[in-house]
């Protein structure tokens, strides 16, 4: 199936989502004078643009008008904007993160938030430009590597599950570059944002890249990456997020029952060559 995507320029969404919370929204607006966001109106949820955005456009497409759920599908290029825009009423909820980073993001920046359920894994890869195996890495080879707690953590995990370093025991879940014990190839790390490491990937011998990231940039995490997160026992599932007084929201619990269903495990399954896997 081709997926057409509604993508609309963060900044301008943005700049509406503060007009509206200015007291210039319209009736259908779902955030109330103040600003809190109601259990009225469309739904409005954050993504990230693949493959988040394009699941929640096939549900808006095929499986939402018959469920009774208005979407309204808002992209961001980031991990920091739609938990802010979560917190500041502009958004119902958010469909892009794993609960390590939601943990991780409340201890760095604050707020209120309420993990609802798991929807997909996107497994973490080590990719290259210019080598085919780990095995021709050079010695003190530069690997990028994310600058957020959660993805830092899980990428050099990923790295000690395939032998190439080793961490200090009792890190787990939390290791950072000062927790490699043992480096026998001299590697260094150089930490970017996650949304820069694909598209850098040039500028470093390998990086560990997110799966959406690594999609969106036309990499094939089955096919192109040269090591690869297990499934089985992963516990960095994406799911989706609100704020605890929106945790009952009925609209929020028609919008999991739609991505954890048969027609949703069924469009992953057929799109995204193994690098989203269902985890419902």
């Amino acid at each position: 199936m081709r997926i057409r995507r509604r993508v609309r320029d963060v900044t301008v969404l943005l700049a509406a989502s503060a007009a509206v919370l200015a007291g210039c929204g319209s009736e259908n607006a779902s955030t109330t004078d103040e600003g809190a966001a109601s259990t009225d109106g469309p739904l409005r949820v954050g993504v990230s643009p693949v493959p988040h955005g394009e699941i929640l456009e096939f549900i808006d497409q095929e499986l939402a008008a018959d469920a009774g759920l208005e979407l309204e599908v808002v992209p961001f290029n980031d991990y920091v904007q739609p938990n802010t825009a979560l917190q500041d009423g502009s958004l119902e909820a958010n469909y892009f993160q794993t609960v390590p980073y939601l943990d991780n993001f409340q201890i760095e920046h604050g707020g209120e938030y309420e993990w609802i359920e798991a929807v997909h894994l996107e497994p973490l890869g080590l990719y290259s430009d210019s080598v085919e195996s780990v095995d021709d890495l050079p010695d003190g080879a530069t690997i990028g590597v994310s600058n957020d707690p959660a993805n830092l953590n899980r990428g050099l995990q990923l790295l000690a599950d395939n032998g190439l370093i080793s961490l200090r025991e009792g890190t787990e879940g939390q290791a950072t570059e000062a927790d490699v014990e043992d480096n026998p190839r001299n590697f260094e790390f150089a930490p970017l944002e996650a949304a820069q490491l694909a598209v850098s990937l040039q500028d470093t011998d390998a990086s560990v890249i997110n799966g959406n990231y690594a999609i969106d940039s036309g990499l094939s995490p089955a096919d192109d990456s040269i090591l690869l997160e297990e499934a089985e026992g992963n516990p960095n599932a994406n799911g989706v997020v609100t704020t605890p007084e929106l945790a009952d929201d009925p609209r929020i619990a028609t919008l999991v029952e739609l991505l954890t269903s048969d027609e949703v495990r069924q469009f992953i399954e057929e799109n995204y060559d193994g690098g989203v896997l269902p985890s419902f």
